[in-house]
């Protein structure tokens, strides 16, 4: 691949032209908004140049709901030699094209599994896709060409091609991604009227729960307007759990002890299925999920604490599998939770306790 046109220049579509400009690819950039695109071009994604002939792939990154009708138009006008949309559905864009008899030989669906809650242009970064899954969704009319096309777009940016059909990665999104954000959003809008008092005492677990709460209200309707249907069954079965969750709870208030008790199993079985469920979340690099141990240490909210604790950490030859860092309320400290392997995680509290680090046990 020599050149590129990528039409939309929001997050995704100013990270994969960053990421392949940065590979040496010739990028043309296009928005509706002249100024989105100069951005990009500013920020070394490309030039907000048109090109004079066709390149060798056009990428469509706008909303659901104008994929179609921008693919179409690029499709007869033969920007490219082969098309690909980064939507976050599949199935929606691809019928639509078929209604309109657009001829899918030179197109290809795709969806990279990544992004951020900031959107636009200055919230672009070439690794963006890095080590994350993209779906490719090619039909029985996709060329070969252009499925290898979209192979090498997803080395040069990085990420994990995987194929998929574009109904079934729609079932998947919509469990994986587009319910998470609606329940997200659900629990942090508890907070909203909230008492002063009880918001104070937010910690960590309510931070990781709402953080996707911060996401573009707008873009997440054109998203979930796209797939509404197989978002509605996924939390269709939520629900189921939440009526019975709701009357167990219900049943341990009661004075029967048989009430107590079936309310007592119904919602061991809710963790427990959460259990099972969140093992089969994929780990680092996408692998099986691992069992890390965690190395709680004090810090003051100072420059150059962190990296303090990870070049003791480096020193003691203990690699930090993961971090956490939570915030103590009202004080200029905080806790860091460094992941680690379980037999590391002895030599490592060693370690950073005998550089003056303080461990909690």
């Amino acid at each position: 691949m020599r050149t590129a046109l990528v039409i939309g220049t929001g997050l995704v579509g100013t990270s994969a032209a960053l990421a392949l400009a940065g590979r040496g690819v010739h990028v043309h950039l296009v928005d509706h908004d002249p100024a989105s695109a100069r951005t990009a071009a500013s920020l070394g994604a490309g030039s907000d140049e048109p090109p004079e002939g066709p390149v060798d792939l056009a990428i469509v990154a706008v909303p659901p709901a104008h994929t179609a009708s921008v693919l179409a138009a690029a499709i007869r006008d033969k920007a490219a030699r082969a098309f690909l949309d980064v939507a976050s559905v599949k199935g929606g864009p691809r019928r639509e094209l078929e209604a309109l008899g657009v001829d899918l030989g030179p197109y290809i669906g795709s969806h990279p599994m990544a992004g951020k809650e900031r959107s636009g242009p200055l919230a672009a970064t070439a690794d963006l896709f890095e080590g994350r899954p993209w779906v490719l969704t090619p039909t029985r009319d996709t060329d070969t060409e252009v499925l290898n096309l979209a192979l090498e777009l997803v080395a040069l940016c990085r990420a994990v091609p995987v194929v998929m059909d574009a109904d079934a990665h729609d079932r998947a999104v919509a469990l994986v991604s587009h319910t998470p954000q609606l329940i997200s959003s659900m629990v942090a809008a508890r907070l909203e009227e909230a008492d002063e008092t009880a918001v104070r005492l937010c910690g960590q677990g309510i931070r990781d729960v709402t953080r996707i709460a911060a996401s573009d209200p707008r873009m997440w309707v054109e998203i979930l307007s796209a797939n509404p249907g197989p978002v509605a069954d996924v939390l269709a079965g939520v629900a189921a759990d939440l009526d019975e969750t709701v009357r167990a709870l219900r049943g341990l208030q009661s004075a029967d002890e048989g009430e107590r008790a079936t309310g007592t199993g119904a919602i061991e079985d809710v963790l427990r299925r959460g259990n099972a469920g969140r093992v089969r979340v994929p780990g680092k690099h996408g692998a099986a999920p691992a069992s890390y141990e965690t190395v709680a240490v004090l810090i003051s909210d100072r420059p150059g604490e962190l990296a303090g604790i990870f070049a003791d950490a480096g020193r003691a030859r203990v690699n930090i599998e993961d971090v956490r860092i939570e915030h103590a309320t009202g004080q200029q400290a905080g806790l860091v939770q460094l992941m680690v392997e379980p037999s590391a995680a002895p030599a490592l509290a060693a370690a950073l306790e005998g550089r003056g680090w303080s461990i909690r046990r």
